[in-house]
């Protein structure tokens, strides 16, 4: 069996990509790279790595790849995307996909001329209750779904400021595109991805810029958006998304679908990073809540995607549904910006 060489730009979540592809038996992490040379060094000794690149244009000389994981700060995805297509690998890029829907079109449209797959890292699907679920929904198990909400508020959780993520130049934006975009692909992915028509989007930014503020910080994205998509087969998606808000729970992760037979929902368990799935119907008179077990994702996003590729099969969180999520998320920030709904082209 071929045995695919891989390599992880940014070792911040880069760290998971790691741990995803040497979990398969035909993937090999031949190199990372990272700016950071202290954490170049650890990480490529923790994981035995032998290529380590403060430079990725140097990596791309001395290295031939198979597929390369971008988890650097979006600013970054595009480029280094483009990079690496050119260079002949499959990418594997974290959410966001792009910093917008423009420079996901710029992706697509090279790995096509490249020959390429891109994936998407949203890895909220790879669990065990939300592949459950999407087996129930592919069942027919909720009929014709008709509304939803999905959202993940924090309590506290600002991922510090002055740094990337609160920068809007180099991130595109706050929770709504750090978070809310989990939340989105999840309850479009159980759907086999509506075609979105409208959306009508607000964020605020009560808390994380006056806190930035007073410590003399960069800070200028939102700490929390709110939206309702509407879809051309008529579905209706709320969505929230927050770093920080007077809630009870930590963290707050929650998808929910209604349709005509059931309804069902993901949510984390105990304000963590858990999680657990349950169908709602009534029958026989009798108002049922059954609790989701079992269910079989696959072991990551990287085994999935390897093994896609070595047994040449379609894969999921596809460079198209990365790029359905960008025109959503760009639609709720111009719709916040204009004060006025925004059709989705």
């Amino acid at each position: 069996m071929t045995t695919l060489k891989c390599a992880v730009i940014g070792l911040g979540m880069g760290q998971s990509h790691i741990r995803g592809y040497q979990g398969h038996p035909d993937a090999e992490v031949v190199a990372i790279a990272d700016l950071n040379e202290e954490l170049l060094k650890s990480k490529g000794d923790e994981f035995g790595i032998p290529g380590r690149y403060t430079s990725v244009d140097e990596m791309f000389e001395k290295e031939k790849l198979d597929i390369v994981s971008i988890a650097t700060p979006n600013s970054l995805h595009k480029p280094f995307a483009l990079a690496a297509l050119a260079h002949g690998a499959h990418v594997l890029c974290e959410k966001p996909m792009a910093m917008n829907a423009e420079e996901a079109q710029e992706m697509l449209d090279a790995a096509e001329k490249a020959g390429k797959r891109i994936m998407i890292n949203f890895s909220f699907r790879f669990n065990d209750a939300s592949w459950g679920i999407k087996d129930q929904v592919k069942g027919g198990r909720l009929g014709d779904v008709y509304t939803g909400r999905t959202r993940w508020l924090r309590r506290d959780g600002f991922p510090g400021f002055g740094g990337w993520f609160g920068t809007k130049k180099l991130s595109g934006g706050g929770p709504l595109i750090d978070l809310g975009v989990h939340r989105i692909d999840l309850a479009l992915w159980l759907l086999d991805y509506p075609e979105p028509e409208w959306v009508l989007g607000r964020i605020h930014e009560r808390i994380g810029q006056p806190r930035a503020k007073e410590v003399g910080k960069t800070f200028d994205v939102e700490d929390y958006a709110s939206a309702m998509i509407t879809f051309k087969n008529g579905m209706t998606l709320q969505v929230e998304a927050s770093w920080a808000g007077h809630i009870q729970n930590k963290e707050d992760m929650e998808t929910t679908l209604i349709g005509t037979k059931a309804g069902l929902c993901q949510r984390n368990v105990q304000g963590g990073y858990g999680f657990e799935g349950f169908i709602f119907s009534t029958e026989n008179g009798c108002q049922l809540d059954v609790e989701m077990k079992g269910g079989s994702a696959p072991k990551s996003a990287q085994w999935h995607y390897v093994d896609s590729i070595l047994n040449d099969k379609p894969h999921v969180a596809t460079g198209a549904e990365g790029m359905t999520i960008m025109k959503i998320l760009d639609g709720i920030y111009q719709s916040a910006e204009k004060g006025e709904p925004i059709k989705i082209g």
